[in-house]
């Protein structure tokens, strides 16, 4: 065999690595995954059923003993979630490994053959004559059994080539695919580390919440019942005093500063959006709020569903008015200033996750929503302002007559509130 046909044949034979995988760590993996989905399966089942039981208590409860049995079946419910969490997360680990992995040989294949092609066609590129392959061969010295052994050396490595080049794309576009996988699986991964924290905090709520009860009724029904009445005496006589606290406050809204109504203004507060209550005097409303109206729209939302800002914008304050004065007002809130002359609060949540001075983007998680403050069931109120006529009351002034303490809380005229409807 000549030295070109040898140097060809090398050729072929580096153009021929096979793709290959750690076949052993990749079934080991696949088989850890597949353990684990068949755990978080039945753990799916599980909270489905409390969450069913969940839904059949929801609403004030009218004994201490509901109330307390409510409470500790959300803090089981909410620790079924926190081992759900960690047993996808352990399982989302799993599957990045095991792309990596994938990753990792696909790198590796596809740098072979580069590598490979490259010397092939340095090869053909040192070996090429000037003069045509059979006219070579028949030069003094040469054979004809070289001059078919060439050219069909030739036609193995142009078809080699060929091949190479083919797969070298494949290889690139599952190499395309698998980093996809990847980055989608690290965006889950920050997804279900960022509900765990968040489970984690409704627990502690959840406890703080069984613990305060107990301490308010020394865990006794009559004390209760004295703490229901108070609560609904105060909510109510509280919604006449606002309603009067608000009709003394003058400012003029400007609508020139307000945009115009369109849909996508402002995004849906939370995902998948159920409107349990429409904003001004609906049949509801005209029972509950003394005449004044509904000044916002409500969102059915269960414990700890992630709330998200409107649009982009600065947090301009956050409070809890059950410090002050529990079972009345918004609760656990927050108040963000738009840049579009608009302002939304966001009240009735069980965790705050934003701070005042904070800048936030349209659809940022900044609560959990809950039922503080004077919510019949868990929900989300939404209220939309004219930017100028809402501001957060100081520390010395509102002064309720009502709870007898101050009030740090959102307020503004009636005509500084405004539909959401129409900007969503």
């Amino acid at each position: 065999m000549t030295l070109r046909s040898f140097s060809l044949s090398i050729i072929i034979t580096i153009l021929t690595i096979p793709l290959f995988i750690h076949a052993q760590t990749a079934d080991e993996l696949q088989a850890n995954i597949n353990s684990l989905s068949t755990k978080i399966q039945a753990l799916d089942k599980e909270i489905a059923d409390f969450n069913k039981k969940i839904s059949q208590t929801q609403g004030e409860a009218k004994t201490l003993k509901q109330a307390l049995a409510s409470l500790e079946l959300r803090r089981t419910a909410l620790n079924k979630e926190i081992d759900l969490s960690k047993l996808k997360i352990v399982e989302t680990q799993g599957k990045i490994s095991n792309t990596q992995s994938k990753i990792y040989v696909t790198e590796n294949t596809l740098d072979k053959n580069k590598r490979a092609l490259s010397e092939a066609l340095r090869s053909l590129v040192n070996n090429e004559q000037s003069l045509p392959p059979l006219i070579n061969a028949l030069s003094p010295g040469s054979h004809l059994s070289d001059t078919l052994n060439a050219a069909k050396q030739g036609e193995d490595v142009s078809k080699a080539i060929n091949e190479k080049v083919k797969t070298l794309a494949e290889t690139k576009t599952t190499l395309a695919t698998q980093k996809a996988v990847y980055e989608t699986s690290k965006q889950k991964l920050e997804d279900l580390n960022s509900a765990l924290i968040d489970q984690k905090q409704l627990v502690e709520v959840t406890s703080k919440d069984k613990n305060d009860l107990l301490a308010k009724t020394k865990n006794k029904e009559i004390e209760y019942q004295k703490l229901l009445s108070d609560k609904k005496n105060k909510r109510e006589s509280l919604e006449a005093e606002m309603s009067d606290v608000e009709s003394k406050l003058k400012v003029i809204v400007d609508i020139t500063k307000l945009p115009k109504y369109g849909k996508g203004v402002l995004k849906y507060p939370l995902a998948n959006p159920v409107i349990t209550q429409y904003f001004g005097n609906t049949v509801f409303a005209s029972g509950k709020y003394n005449g004044a109206g509904h000044n916002g729209i409500d969102f059915g939302a269960k414990i700890g569903t992630p709330i998200l800002s409107a649009d982009t914008g600065i947090v301009i304050g956050t409070g809890n008015t059950d410090t002050a004065c529990r079972g009345v007002s918004y609760g656990k809130w927050i108040l963000i200033r738009h840049t579009n002359g608009l302002t939304t609060l966001y009240g009735h949540l069980s965790v705050i996750q934003a701070t005042a001075g904070q800048s936030v983007v349209t659809g940022q998680k900044i609560a959990l929503s809950g039922n503080t403050g004077y919510a019949t069931g868990p929900h989300l109120h939404f209220t939309v302002y004219a930017s100028d006529t809402v501001h957060v009351t100081s520390p010395t002034e509102y002064k309720s007559k009502v709870c007898g303490t101050y009030l740090i809380m959102p307020i503004s005229p009636k005509d500084g509130y405004l539909n959401p409807l129409p900007y969503l």
